[in-house]
């Protein structure tokens, strides 16, 4: 059995769609469906069980309970960059991920886990190295404090585990997220409802729509994902991204292309997000290429137009 928790999730529940790709069905899900939206992330999908967050917390305490566990996927996490209630955050994605490491470790499982490119904050290099970890938020930090957790344990462990920092990722099955869907979802809807996109005027010494991030199709990290499960000889904390930023405006003027027509408008920087928000991120592939990774990266012009042709199918 293979377990992934947030399996009803944005990457989570891509992941169980490529595993079953691979012929695996043999999949049990674990998530938090109170908000039951998410449901249709699975509908495609073939799954062997399902069962919530709580009552798999609980049974991660119980002797053999699950049986034979060939790998744990562990992308279940608030992924939220505005959540303040830091109690929370460091209970559902510290603490909750402490205790899936703790059973893996225990049972020798291969456990391949969400981390995030926040904990990195407004650095410019991103590298996974501690002098460059600085998070801006309290997601981020939670995020960087288990890495922290992870390296300290990396020495005892006779078994698999990796953490991915993933960069911005966007594609198909993101569409429950809300305000934390990618820019990519958001210009798809503005455009059609208004027949422009809206983008941040310019902040931190860029110009108008020209802040830059690592944008990175689902599909690739999903790939990546699977690198590594392929490769278990492989532990510790990695970058997941393309290793090329870019704009914003790119993004939005790849969204119009696909629609042909609209415009872009800029709107003025949140004050909110002043000290809080990351204007430029660029993942350092270099450690995951040194393993001899080849796993290939779209482009945002070549990765949304297939994500549009997914959403406006």
């Amino acid at each position: 059995m293979i377990v992934v928790t947030g399996g009803a999730g944005f990457i989570g529940s891509n992941l169980v769609k490529a595993l079953n790709a691979r012929g695996e069905t043999d999949i049990l899900v674990v998530d938090n469906l109170k908000r039951g939206e998410k449901f249709v992330n699975l509908t495609d999908c073939e799954i062997a069980d399902y069962q919530d967050k709580a009552a798999f917390l609980d049974c991660l305490s119980q002797p053999n309970y699950f049986g034979n566990i060939e790998a744990v996927f562990h992308q279940g996490a608030c992924s939220s960059t505005t959540e303040w209630d830091g109690q929370y955050m460091m209970q559902n994605n510290y603490e909750y991920t402490k205790s899936v490491l703790q059973f893996c470790a225990l049972r020798k499982i291969p456990l391949l886990y969400a981390s995030s490119a926040s904990v990195y904050g407004d650095n410019t290099v991103f590298k996974e190295q501690r002098d460059l970890e600085a998070p801006l938020n309290v997601y981020g930090y939670s995020k960087f404090l288990f890495d922290q957790y992870l390296r300290r344990q990396l020495p005892c462990l006779t078994s698999q585990v990796v953490g991915l920092r993933y960069f911005n990722v966007y594609g198909p099955r993101e569409q429950h997220k809300g305000s934390m869907a990618s820019v990519a979802f958001h210009f798809n809807n503005q455009l059609k409802e208004n027949g422009f996109v809206n983008l941040f005027a310019g902040c931190d010494g860029y110009g108008d729509g020209e802040q830059r991030r690592d944008f990175v199709y689902v599909e690739d990290i999903v790939q990546l994902i699977l690198w590594f499960f392929d490769h278990p000889q492989h532990s510790g904390i990695f970058n997941a991204g393309t290793g090329r930023s870019q704009t914003f405006n790119e993004v939005a003027q790849a969204v119009l292309d696909w629609h042909g027509r609209g415009e872009i408008r800029y709107i003025p920087f949140p004050e909110h997000l002043r000290g809080h928000y990351q204007s430029f991120t660029e993942a350092d592939m270099g450690a995951v290429r040194a393993l001899g990774c080849d796993v290939a990266f779209q482009p945002v012009q070549s990765g949304v137009k297939a994500y549009l042709d997914w959403l406006n199918r």
